[in-house]
């Protein structure tokens, strides 16, 4: 113990310009601003990240007409484009995405897959390598202007360009139309963001379709065209604009779209037109085809086709779903004093599963969604079931998950599906409305999208099993091998361990900022200010960063620096903690207090069988040896002590007698950054009486010196044990050295059954009450 009257002095200026001069290079502090990094605000975007006042984007509208072939698994089509030119650029040509490019034998996406033999390998990997080349991507048969004049057009890869046949000044439009066919992909067997899935049960097929149609590149004031090749993983960058879709399928199949149906009377029946009206003010799903109305129409094809007209509005992209396996349900939503209509199309072998949660799940997310961002726009909200595991489209996503045959699941495939709902009809947000960059940055539509499923699928059920966006979530992530990782802020096509940095990463920070740097508060108002901020237009990095600080007030340049611009990761570790009280001076209280000490000490191990070895010592012996200094106690205390002691007292101020007699405790504690990203610290004090107290501490506290730092903490009580993020709330990747006293870490080693049952526990359950039925039906 020390006296700390004086020390106290010191320890208010430890934190002033002397501990800056740890930090040797202040160009390498984690809290330099961002000022490089960023563009420089323009009239187009302001240093707020709001848009700026001569902000603008372009338009593209779109009539189209499509037929599908059941019967070679092919569509044929042909839109007319009309495109606004907003900018105040004089354009000679423009850009459009060709995606389903990359199924062409020759795409740059499978010349540059890479692959590796191992010397096993499953007969489905051979398969796939063996597989006889897909005669995919589209078939350009015209592009003609408004007036039927064939216009010159050159593609490459998956981008065409279209020459211009006069330029294009700001505040026109330019009319034009495209012819095309192409083969619709098996997305079993190849892959992709749609295709058909073929039910060899019943004979039939069920086409989810998407980057369909030739689709407008952006132009933007940032990237002029945006029109990077689409190797796989970077999606889409698309203009606004309004869709009128006629699509003309077997007479018996099931359309759902994206937008509004137009025609309902004429490809629904008269039963069917009243589910349709029942079902728009039902609050809980109601069936407008059912299974029955969907096994009768498998087992008999009809002859015939029928069109089925949808129109959207402000909207940047469109996918359809067809098929006469189609379940339909749907059920009214509200949403800010409007109403929505949320449906689910589902074959058979999807249900008892996706009747009871696919629509809910629609409802539950456009409500959460709508709360923390903007209220949902859109007239319809859709889940389609088939081949594809996951998309998102304006209106409509495609989703996976079924039960098994007999119609059982697992709890991962009834959270598989609620989560993938929640995830897919939530990209509405993020990015259909608030339309980011997915060719170029993909964290700022799956990561700020899957930030926001977490939300959601806390407030679905208690202790619901989210696999993103808690921090523990993502340690072992940010603790390996950093040859494997890349920042976030990398283009998409170049990104590393996909869904952890694009999806899992932006949502832990996310909830990291919401939790503990910002609060909820200031949190919430920010991010919901950017969604205001951005609907409908074109955000980029910067303006999400500067909008979030611009609302809240909150300095968060640290925090993207390192979160975002590098592979840091969190270990923060306590190195020591040093005790210190209040010399008193008062010779009773420190004389008594000294003779515990002494009375506490432990005897040696010499010191012990010595009492027992040693009968008698010399002195014992002989009393006569005893002088002054075998009776003398230092530990008395004598007329001279209290003499000075009031002495010292008399010219103290009175708080500093108050401090003198308070008996506080005061612990110097040294934390070390292992890990290189700054974050705050939370602090929990155990004390000597059981109690315990949370302290926190912001990451400012780090802006002298990034690496190694002291903070003093006053207690009234003893504390006996400190730990660092108790609640897990930081990503620390490392909790052994976040305890003083250290404490052991559990290692368990997990001891299983050679051969695990493959039966889910409905299955187990059901079987285990059949045979006990069969057991008491037999006596």
């Amino acid at each position: 113990m020390k006296n700390l009257l004086t020390g106290l002095v010191f320890i208010g200026l430890a934190a002033g310009p002397f501990a800056a001069m740890a930090q040797s290079n202040t160009d390498q502090s984690k809290f330099k601003q961002l000022q490089q990094e960023l563009p420089t605000p323009n009239t187009y975007r302001s240093a707020s990240g709001a848009p700026g006042h001569q902000y603008w984007q372009q338009r593209a509208d779109y009539n189209i007409k499509v037929a599908l072939n059941d019967e070679n698994q092919s569509i044929t089509g042909s839109e007319t484009i009309t495109y606004t030119n907003n900018s105040p650029d004089v354009l000679t040509y423009v850009w459009l995405q060709l995606d389903q490019n990359i199924f062409e034998p020759n795409s740059m996406a499978n010349a540059t897959r890479t692959g590796n033999l191992n010397e096993k390998m499953s007969l489905q990997a051979v398969e796939y390598m063996t597989r006889e080349k897909f005669d995919g991507g589209f078939k350009i048969k015209a592009v003609k202007d408004r007036n039927g004049k064939a216009l010159k057009y050159t593609i490459n890869n998956t981008m065409m360009r279209v020459d211009l046949p006069s330029d294009l000044k700001p505040k026109q439009s330019f009319t034009f139309s495209i012819d095309w066919y192409n083969n619709i992909n098996d997305q079993k067997a190849l892959g992709g963001r749609s295709g058909y899935e073929f039910f060899p049960g019943d004979g039939n097929y069920l086409y989810e379709m998407a980057q369909w149609f030739p689709r407008m590149a952006v132009y933007d004031d940032v990237n002029g065209w945006q029109h990077k090749q689409f190797l796989g993983s970077g999606e889409f960058a698309l203009p606004f604009g309004d869709y009128k879709v006629s699509i003309t399928v077997p007479a018996d199949h099931i359309v759902g779209a994206t937008g509004e149906l137009q025609n309902a009377s004429q490809v629904l029946t008269s039963t069917q037109q009243k589910r349709w009206a029942d079902a728009a003010k039902a609050d809980k799903p109601l069936a407008i085809v059912t299974q029955d109305d969907a096994t009768k129409a498998e087992k008999s094809k009809a002859k015939g086709t029928k069109t089925w007209v949808y129109a959207a509005k402000d909207v940047r992209d469109f996918a359809w779903a067809s098929s006469r396996k189609f379940i339909w349900d749907a059920m009214n939503v509200k949403v800010g004093g409007k109403n929505v209509l949320a449906m689910s199309y589902y074959p058979k072998e999807a249900n008892p599963l996706w009747g009871q949660y696919s629509t809910e799940s629609v409802a539950h997310t456009l409500k959460v969604y709508s709360k923390h961002t903007i209220d949902y726009p859109y007239p319809v909200a859709i889940s389609v079931h088939g081949p594809v595991g996951g998309m998102e489209y304006p209106m409509l996503s495609f989703n996976g998950y079924r039960p098994e045959a007999d119609g059982t699941y697992s709890d991962r495939t009834k959270y598989g599906l609620i989560t993938v709902i929640i995830h897919e009809v939530g990209h509405n947000f993020f990015p259909m409305i608030i339309n980011s960059d997915e060719r170029q940055w993909t964290w700022m539509d799956e990561g700020l999208n899957t930030f926001v499923q977490y939300l959601a699928e806390q407030e679905w059920e208690r202790n619901y099993p989210s696999g993103r966006g808690e921090p523990s979530k993502i340690t072992d992530y940010m603790k390996g091998d950093k040859s494997m990782q890349v920042p976030i802020m990398t283009n998409s096509e170049s990104v590393l361990q996909f869904g952890n940095n694009a999806y899992g990463k932006p949502a832990t920070a996310l909830n990291i900022l919401r939790e503990t740097v910002m609060g909820r508060e200031l949190f919430d108002y920010a991010f919901k200010e950017y969604a205001n901020r951005w609907a409908f237009k074109h955000p980029m990095p910067a303006d999400f960063f500067r909008t979030m600080e611009d609302a809240s007030g909150v300095d968060l340049d640290w925090f993207w620096r390192g979160w975002f611009y590098t592979t840091d990761h969190t270990d923060i570790a306590i190195e020591n903690v040093k005790w210190y009280t209040i010399d008193s001076q008062n010779p009773e209280f420190v004389n008594a207090q000294k003779r515990a000490e002494q009375n506490k000490a432990p005897k040696t191990l010499s010191e012990q069988r010595n009492l027992k070895d040693i009968q008698k010592t010399r002195v014992e012996l002989r009393p006569e040896l005893n002088d002054f200094y075998n009776s003398y106690d230092e530990l008395a205390v004598s007329a001279a002590d209290q003499q000075k002691y009031q002495s010292f007292m008399s010219g103290l101020s009175p708080k500093q007698k108050e401090i003198l007699n308070s008996g506080l405790n005061f612990y110097e504690v040294g934390f070390r950054n292992l890990g290189g990203l700054v974050m705050p610290l939370i602090v929990k004090m155990t004390f000597e009486d059981g109690t315990e107290e949370i302290v926190n501490v912001p990451a400012e506290v780090w802006r002298y010196n990034n690496e190694e730092i002291t903070k003093v903490f006053v207690t009234e009580k003893p504390v006996v044990n400190f730990e660092l993020d108790p609640y897990l709330q930081t990503a620390d990747t490392e909790l052994s050295n976040n305890y003083f006293p250290r404490k052991m870490a559990p290692s368990r080693f997990e001891i299983f059954q050679q051969e695990r049952s493959r039966q889910n526990p409905m299955q187990r359950q059901r079987n285990a009450t059949q045979n006990n039925s069969n057991s008491n039906s037999g006596r």
